[in-house]
């Protein structure tokens, strides 16, 4: 026989659990903000920009041609790989003295650059902010000078540097998402153990549950009588025998 579960049990469901789906929710919340704050490291992120146009040695006064800037833009996907190549980020580590092979200085950078467009961002990620400036910046300077020499053009230039401010904010992790995705899942878990420990537990608590487990008729129950309700404990006999004897005298 198929069981069918009403919207109305459901919330009773739920209401009956909801201690441990709001406890589950909160420890979640809270194991997420104590990851967040005191086991994760800050990483900060710092960006420069370059443009990929005309090079120096022509006329400053000779228009653009589009063949020209089609060109441009195809030469940046070459360059995107020259800027992460040992060829470059070798010398960024000579220069900077920091204790990176140029393997694990790329995975620092990201370059990227819009759809047929002939900017280009450089991007290094650290857990120092003065760091991740520092590579950027130094990774899109050593480029320019050694594009010349790779490529025989000389049509890169800067367009702005990495800087990095009095407070910098970091940019992972970030603490109000964390805790909202815990929550999220916390009365998930919540609501899910709820109607498992619904599902688990065969006591027999109505009508109902008699006869789906006996497979008999229920011909009577016995309602519940609070302390309450019941009279005290021979006042009923004294009322009566009272009544009986007003009845005499009113009688002669």
């Amino acid at each position: 026989m198929e069981e069918t579960i009403s919207l109305k049990e459901i919330f009773e469901v739920l209401k009956k659990r909801i201690g441990l789906i709001i406890s589950l929710a909160i420890l979640a919340a809270g194991l997420s903000a104590a990851y967040t704050f005191f086991l994760v490291t800050p990483t900060y992120q710092a960006s420069s920009q370059f443009i990929v146009s005309q090079s120096q040695g022509q006329q400053e006064n000779t228009p653009y041609d589009i063949n020209d800037i089609r060109t441009n833009v195809e030469l940046i996907n070459t360059y995107n790989d020259i800027i992460k190549s040992p060829r470059v980020l070798d010398i960024v580590v000579e220069e900077l003295g920091v204790d990176y092979s140029s393997t694990k200085l790329a995975e620092k950078l990201q370059v990227s650059s819009s759809e047929q467009s002939q900017v280009v961002s450089v991007t290094a990620t650290d857990s120092n902010a003065m760091l991740a400036a520092d590579l950027t910046n130094t990774t899109v300077r050593v480029f320019k000078e050694e594009v010349p020499q790779l490529m025989n053009v000389d049509n890169v230039n800067v367009l702005s540097s990495a800087e990095v401010g009095p407070n910098p904010s970091p940019v992972s992790p970030n603490p109000a998402l964390n805790i909202a995705i815990a929550l999220v899942v916390g009365l998930m878990a919540g609501v899910g153990i709820a109607f498992l420990l619904e599902y688990l537990d065969n006591s027999i608590k109505s009508e109902q549950d008699i006869e789906e487990s006996l497979g008999l008729p229920v011909l009577g129950v016995v309602s519940t009588i609070t302390a309450d309700e019941l009279p005290a404990p021979g006042r009923s006999g004294k009322k009566s025998n009272v009544t009986e004897m007003r009845g005499e005298s009113v009688g002669t």
